[in-house]
């Protein structure tokens, strides 16, 4: 098992397969979400971004649309 201190900041991995596209266009995605990932403001925890084929094709207001969509759906817990 890991130890996981206590600390204030959420933790994200992202999920970015080979559908996405070839490498440069993966690393793009996820450079992308990483830089919105750290403008938003989210509760403590473990996140998984999983980022779907068509977000290659997005623009980066279009991913932010999403990635707040996704945000706005989590369910909080006590």
């Amino acid at each position: 098992m890991i130890h996981r201190p206590d600390t204030t900041a959420p933790r994200v991995a992202f999920a970015v397969g080979r559908k996405v596209g070839p490498a440069v266009t993966r690393n793009r995605v996820r450079r992308r979400l990483r830089a919105l990932w750290r403008a938003a403001d989210v509760p403590d925890g473990d996140y998984l971004i999983v980022a779907s084929p068509t977000a290659a094709d997005l623009s980066h207001a279009g991913l932010a649309a999403c990635l707040r969509a996704a945000l706005a759906r989590l369910e909080p817990t006590s």
